[in-house]
């Protein structure tokens, strides 16, 4: 058995490094979803990232939205328990992992949930059971909130209808909150899509890079984001 280690961490290493080698050249989305930037600083999207009380909520698993709740929870108590003004309210929102049960394709538009199955794929249903054609993370609709219900193993709940919209990656980019994802984890799910027959990696890669929702940016490495934001201030919350 000891024999095969050594060839075992050399096929590791070599599937880590066709990974790592996909990813590159790294290249930064803004805000406007076609105004890519190959310059400037991989940290810019810190000054996005406004307020007196800032946090940084680190998820990698989607968890039905249930992260996104805890968004909306840390920017209403702050604007509603304590008093503080929404412009002093800041937040972050971490896309990456890979897997059915990963944050990343919370980071995309409605075509490429369509292109890819990712409904299916993720193994979330709408109201009617049939797997979901859409971002239901970027614009749910007002039967969409069995979705916390199942996240949370509860029967579902009629409060959650609303609460789904809440906190919606669309309405917790007008509060305040960046989304970031990460350039590495974005390169190994493009050789994921591409083993389960989605298409030739190279191509995957480069569609997903164009279909990013508006306001997400890709920084390098999600470890290095997150040391960043502690380095600057804003607190960490682990989800």
């Amino acid at each position: 058995m000891a024999s095969h280690v050594p060839q075992r961490r050399r096929f590791l290493g070599s599937a880590l490094a066709a990974a790592a080698a996909a990813t590159l050249p790294f290249r930064e989305v803004s805000a406007a979803p076609a105004a890519a930037s190959a310059q400037g600083s991989p940290d810019d999207w810190l000054k996005e990232v406004r307020g007196q009380y800032r946090c940084l909520f680190d998820f990698n698993a989607h968890r039905n939205g249930l992260p996104l709740l805890h968004i909306l929870n840390y920017i209403n108590g702050y604007t509603q328990a304590h008093g503080a003004q929404a412009a002093q309210v800041g937040a972050v929102g971490t896309l990456y992992g890979v897997g059915a049960g990963a944050s990343i394709p919370l980071g995309f538009d409605d075509a490429t949930w369509m292109k890819y199955s990712l409904g299916e794929y993720m193994n979330l249903r709408d109201a009617s059971g049939r797997p979901y054609t859409k971002n239901v993370f970027a614009n749910p609709g007002e039967n969409d909130g069995h979705l916390l219900s199942q996240g949370m193993d509860v029967p579902a709940l009629p409060m959650f209808d609303g609460a789904v919209r809440a906190c919606s990656i669309r309405n917790l980019q007008t509060l305040g909150t960046k989304f970031l994802m990460c350039n590495n984890a974005l390169g190994v799910w493009s050789f994921e899509l591409a083993a389960r027959g989605k298409g030739e990696q190279a191509a995957i890669l480069a569609d997903l890079r164009q279909h990013l929702l508006p306001g997400v940016t890709i920084v390098p490495a999600m470890v290095v984001a997150i040391q960043q934001a502690q380095a600057a201030d804003i607190a960490y919350n682990r989800q």
